[in-house]
C-alpha cells in the first residue's frame, strides 16, 4: 500500500490557497508505452495543471470505467423495463380491430 500526499497550490489575487489531502490508497505499478511526441505534450500538460502524468491517467481511467458502468447499469435497466412490458393503459386488451388500425 502506497500512502501518498498530495498538495495543490494555487493562486487567486493576492492570497495562496492551499490544501493537503492525505490518501491511502493500493497502487500498482504498470508499464505503458506511448508515442514521443504524446508524451512530451502529455508532460506540458501536467506540469501546467501541477499533477502527475500518473495523476492525469488515473483520473482519465477513471472516468473511462464510470461511463462504462453507467452504461452496463443503463442497460441492465432498460432490459428489465423491457422483459416488464409498458402500460399503455390498455389493461392488455386492444378495443379495436386489426383491420382498423391499417385503413387508409
Amino acid at each position: 500500500m502506497r500512502l501518498s500526499i498530495t498538495k495543490r497550490f494555487s493562486l487567486a489575487g493576492d492570497y495562496t490557497d492551499s490544501r493537503a489531502t492525505l490518501l491511502c490508497v493500493e497502487t500498482q505499478n504498470v508499464t505503458v508505452a506511448l508515442p514521443r511526441a504524446l508524451l512530451r505534450k502529455l508532460k506540458v500538460v501536467a506540469a501546467k495543471r501541477e499533477t502527475s502524468i500518473s495523476a492525469l491517467l488515473t483520473a482519465s481511467l477513471e472516468e473511462i470505467v464510470r461511463q462504462e458502468d453507467e452504461y452496463d447499469s443503463a442497460m441492465r435497466r432498460a432490459l428489465r423495463r423491457a422483459r416488464e412490458g409498458y402500460d399503455l393503459g390498455t389493461g392488455g386488451h386492444l378495443h379495436i380491430q386489426r383491420a382498423e388500425l391499417h385503413e387508409r
